[in-house]
């Protein structure tokens, strides 16, 4: 009976990954600085630090814009709560004090672009590995990721567990 279950329900899951195209990714983890391209990578340094996606420009951060991380918080709890915790890993990672892990780029690609991100970089590749599920394209434009990434400047990291 169980065989009747398990089989087909591990069938399922492998054929939606298989489905969402590119292998799909989580986001947050280790530093994307510290990351080495593995041999026969085609990522840049510059990639290899800020990912790899539609945000190829440094992105100027200054103060906490309250106008753009009220939008970044409307945002993240319709689109990214029920995967994502501030202090708790969930379905994905924990994203408080991601902001202080990542690169502003590496956050919006992972956004943007994640089956990208997956596929081609190796820090997505772990943290993939890690948590065994896809992050899904939102759908996001550029603009409403960096609203996302204003609300995430705004979330203190987790403590130490």
């Amino acid at each position: 009976m169980t065989r009747r279950i398990l089989l087909p329900t591990l069938a399922s899951a492998a054929l939606l990954a298989a489905a969402c195209g590119k292998a799909p990714a989580p986001a947050g983890g280790t530093s994307s600085s510290t990351a080495a391209a593995p041999a026969g990578s085609d990522l840049t340094p510059w990639q290899l630090e800020h990912g790899v996606g539609p945000v190829t420009e440094p992105v100027a951060l200054g103060p906490v814009d309250k106008k753009l991380a009220h939008e970044g918080e409307e945002l993240f709890g319709e689109r990214c709560s029920s995967c994502h915790k501030a202090d708790v890993r969930y379905v994905g990672p924990a994203l408080g004090g991601v902001t202080e892990r990542r690169t502003p780029e590496f956050v919006m690609n992972m956004i943007l672009d994640p089956a990208d991100m997956i596929a081609r970089h190796p820090v997505t590749k772990q943290l993939y590995a890690t948590h065994l599920v896809a992050m899904p394209n939102q759908g996001l434009t550029q603009e409403q990721a960096r609203e996302v990434l204003e609300y995430l400047r705004t979330l203190p990291a987790p403590p130490a567990q």
